[in-house]
Order: C-alpha cells, then sequence, then structure tokens
C-alpha cells in the first residue's frame, strides 16, 4: 500500500477547484499527477485529496516481554551508539573505537530493561504490536479551476475515474 508522503510545507490555499479524477487508492492518483508533470503541466495547482480518511492499525505480531526487551535493546543500541559517536569526538585514537562499542553495548543494555519493564507494566492488556496509519477510501484529483481545461488537454480528455 503505498501513502503520502508530507513535506512539512505549507499546502496550497483552498482555491476554487474542479475534481480531474477519483481513484480507489493513491497510487492511481499519484500516477495521474505524475502523467500530468510529465505533460508540462504545473502541477502546483493540483491538489490529491484523500476522502474518507480512516486509521488503519495493521497488527505485525505477539508481543511477549522478550520481544519486547528485544525491541527496545535494538532501539536502545541505536540511541547508546549515537551517544558512543558523540562521545568517539572527544576521544583521541583508536579509543573512540571503544567509545561507540561502550554506547552500543550500554544502551541495548538499558533498552532491553525498559522494553521489558514497559510491556511488563501493562499487564497483558496489549500483548501485540502493530502499525499504525492513515487509508483513506478513494482519492480526488482536484485542478484549480483556471487550470482545468488545460489539464484535460494535457490528459487527454476527461480522466477516467477508477
Amino acid at each position: 500500500m503505498s501513502s503520502p508522503s508530507f513535506s512539512g510545507q505549507n499546502p496550497m490555499p483552498s482555491v476554487p477547484s474542479n475534481v480531474l479524477a477519483e481513484f480507489g487508492d493513491y497510487a492511481g492518483a499519484q500516477a495521474l499527477v505524475d502523467r500530468l508533470s510529465d505533460g508540462g503541466f504545473p502541477v502546483e495547482h493540483v491538489r490529491i485529496v484523500g476522502e474518507g480518511v480512516r486509521i488503519v492499525e495493521q497488527v505485525t505480531g505477539r508481543l511477549t516481554k522478550g520481544r519486547a526487551a528485544l525491541l527496545g535493546a535494538g532501539s536502545g543500541a541505536w540511541f547508546g551508539l549515537l551517544i558512543g559517536i558523540v562521545l568517539g569526538f572527544f576521544v583521541i585514537g583508536p579509543a573512540w573505537i571503544g567509545a561507540l562499542l561502550l554506547g552500543l553495548v550500554i544502551g541495548a543494555i538499558w533498552g532491553a530493561i525498559f522494553g521489558f519493564f514497559a510491556h511488563w507494566a501493562t499487564r497483558g492488556r496489549r500483548d501485540f504490536s502493530s502499525v499504525r496509519g492513515l487509508e483513506a477510501e478513494r482519492y480526488a484529483v482536484l485542478v484549480a479551476v483556471e487550470h482545468f481545461a488545460e489539464a484535460q488537454r494535457v490528459v487527454g480528455g476527461p480522466a477516467k475515474s477508477v
């Protein structure tokens, strides 16, 4: 499932727009905008609007205390590695490798401890791991009114809705 990514830029202010096409998935809407872009259309006048948005949580597996500790160890190791790199800037010679390894090991140990106890504290109320995301029922490609005719010309007439 492909989903939109956001750049953090302010979105285009709401302007009067016409629906060029509607799609059941984001990939179809994205392909149409790509086609407009390839045709030289000024795509800054286009919006993809998800309609009927809902939160979808995909369960990825069972979460035991051991798995929680393992996941905590992994994230703690990354954090410890980052700390080791920062401390490595202040170490002269080959001892910087020791700073990296020490940070990695200590981070993994503390991460495992925190992961285990965080899961233990839930007392079995959430014994699964999951990933959450937003999903829309359909995606509409909107084009500003003053550019709508040009967009239809670029895609070869009214775009097909799916």
